[in-house]
């Protein structure tokens, strides 16, 4: 769900030249005005990238006009976020400001590297901005020692890389990677789209559910949108099993023998609303979980999946936004 960009002529756009002289100028107009020409220079539709990404590059120009630096992982790195990123450099340019770089954050970093850099030579000769080609090109994403290694070969056109996550871990003693996404604005349910099919997000506010056979098994954990009536023991469930690439499949039916609450509310508009476990229950919580999966899920070649689902209503209103957004596309 990208953010509507605001009017052209909105004051908030204004920006004044970096010498100081002349006139505040508008940025959202003057990025508008490079989008088509940028478009037009790689071959791309003027409505391919995407206004939501832009709006934002344009209000962090504004705010910092002499560091500006793209993120091109939201939505398409080569068809929306480049493209997006051009339009708001040359328009910081004709300003007399220079953006600092671009970072990438998701995919085969090395080759979009090369891409990009690729189209930064020939933005800067078909624009006549020498300075252009040399703009920096950070990478990140989960970068241990194999990765980094191809990243600092000669002809990588990668200028900066990010460690974190292997600054302070090691493969034998790995992290839970985690990161919030937006479900809902104002209690209307949202999602990310992007190229990349495990980094889409599933839209509303969710409640989820353990499901157990008679034998006492855990069957799948039931993800359903908050208001739904939660699952009942013994009654027979329509569900949608995700695939491992978070995908969809066909829908099956089960009846759950026992169920359990997975979430729990810890804190809610700042306030702490029951006390967070111990060290030592979270511990044992854990162990208890483990438990209960069966050696096929726990090995360590080739672990067979822990199977999640939709209920129908949750499928159906991700399915309805899909859509939605192939027409608007």
């Amino acid at each position: 769900m990208g953010a509507s960009q605001p009017p052209p002529t909105a004051t908030w756009a204004m920006l004044t030249p970096a010498s100081g002289q002349g006139p505040p100028r508008n940025l959202s107009t003057l990025t508008e005005s490079w989008l088509g020409k940028v478009c037009e220079c790689l071959g791309l539709q003027a409505e391919e990238p995407h206004p939501g990404e832009r709006a934002a590059f344009v209000a962090y120009a504004l705010a910092f006009p002499q560091a500006f630096q793209g993120l091109l992982d939201s939505y398409s790195v080569m068809r929306s976020g480049l493209p997006n990123f051009l339009a708001v450099a040359l328009a910081l340019a004709e300003l007399g400001y220079r953006a600092v770089g671009v970072r990438l954050d998701s995919g085969d970093l090395l080759q979009q590297a090369q891409e990009v850099r690729s189209v930064f030579r020939n933005c800067a000769s078909h624009f006549q901005v020498p300075w252009l080609e040399a703009v920096s090109i950070a990478v990140s994403n989960n970068i241990d020692e194999e990765v980094l290694t191809r990243l600092a070969q000669k002809g990588s056109e990668v200028n900066l890389i990010g460690i974190g996550t292997s600054v302070v871990t090691c493969p034998l003693q790995p992290s839970l990677g985690c990161v919030y996404k937006l479900v809902s604005v104002r209690g209307q349910p949202c999602r990310k789209l992007t190229e990349d099919s495990e980094k889409q997000t599933l839209p509303g506010s969710k409640a989820a559910y353990r499901l157990y056979s008679p034998e006492g098994a855990p069957v799948l954990d039931l993800l359903q949108l908050e208001e739904e009536p939660p699952p009942q023991t013994g009654q027979e469930l329509r569900v949608w099993p995700l695939d491992v690439s978070g995908g969809d499949c066909r829908s099956l039916t089960l009846t759950p023998a026992s169920l359990e609450p997975l979430h729990r509310l810890y804190f809610h508009l700042g306030q702490m609303c029951e006390p967070i476990p111990s060290l030592a229950e979270s511990r044992a919580l854990a162990q208890k979980s483990l438990s209960y999966l069966s050696s096929s899920h726990k090995r360590l070649e080739n672990p067979e999946p822990y199977q999640v689902a939709l209920s129908e209503k949750l499928h159906a209103l991700l399915e309805s936004l899909a859509q939605s957004s192939q027409e608007g596309s």
